[in-house]
């Protein structure tokens, strides 16, 4: 999505998407369980007669896309955007102005790195009206998920149940400093994430999205399946097209789909209507 640590690298940052949660509410992650889950359901379907029935009112804890459709195409549902110290200081009136109308924000990498241009973005962009929200990017390799968790929390990537907030996502993707996976297992790469997902949910109440890419997923975490149950899924992926998905994910909530265009950083579109984004902050 954006950029590395100094100005000497950059890479994309990352961000987004929670999957279905079952009818109960709760779940597991494969091996992971998570504080106080049952066991996971059948997903609602796709394609329901009545979009805004059980899934219209989402409670703390609870995935909520499971009332969108699957926008197959860029540029459907609702637009956005995110960014990351690479942009600076953003014209956040004139980002509304020409549309977009949600935004993730970097705040953090590993337990070391705070974006310096996080309070302008993650402020203004409140401030003209948008739901905005932060992401971390992951790094497995330097400390563990807890920690990480908690670094982000502290440092801007919390959630309030204020309507207008995001749940923090978790930014991870191929390695920008060393190995594409971190010099790790999928199995230890797995544990990582679910360390990092459940202590993000123990400190917040809300299941952090997941922003990756199809192919680094597939490889790094062996096509783990598991995550979709409660982690929205913010898919990345430069093309006309999102392609296959993450292995376990049916659909995602979030698409970046360039990092070029009429907002500033990269451009993004929410899997629904602007009720369904409302529904899908709480």
């Amino acid at each position: 999505m954006t950029v590395p640590r100094t100005p000497l690298r950059s890479r994309r940052r990352s961000l987004l998407c929670r999957a279905v949660a079952t009818a109960l509410g709760g779940a597991l992650l494969a091996g992971f369980p998570l504080p106080g889950a049952a066991s996971p359901g059948a997903p609602p379907s796709l394609d329901r007669a009545d979009p805004d029935g059980a899934w219209a009112g989402y409670s703390v804890g609870r995935s909520s896309t499971a009332d969108t459709d699957r926008a197959g195409t860029r540029g459907a549902g609702v637009a956005g955007m995110d960014v990351s110290g690479h942009q600076g200081a953003v014209d956040w009136p004139r980002a509304y102005a020409d549309g977009a109308r949600f935004t993730y924000v970097k705040a953090t990498e590993g337990i070391g790195f705070t974006s310096d241009s996080f309070l302008q973005q993650y402020e203004g962009s409140h401030a003209v009206g948008m739901t905005r929200g932060a992401y971390h990017f992951g790094l497995p390799d330097s400390s563990t998920g807890a920690e990480q968790a908690h670094y982000f929390v502290d440092h801007g990537g919390g959630w309030i149940p204020d309507g207008r907030t995001l749940p923090g996502a978790l930014d991870i993707e191929s390695n920008p400093y060393g190995e594409m996976c971190y010099g790790q297992s999928p199995e230890q790469i797995s544990a990582w994430i679910a360390d990092f997902s459940n202590t993000y949910l123990s400190r917040t109440g809300r299941f952090p999205a997941i922003y990756t890419t199809t192919r680094w997923w597939d490889q790094c975490t062996g096509a783990n399946p598991d995550f979709a149950v409660n982690n929205p899924l913010w898919l990345a992926r430069f093309a006309p097209d999102m392609g296959p998905l993450p292995a376990g994910w049916a659909y995602q909530a979030i698409w970046q789909f360039s990092n070029a265009g009429v907002f500033p950083g990269d451009q993004n579109t929410f899997n629904g209507d602007p009720a369904q984004l409302e529904r899908f902050v709480l």
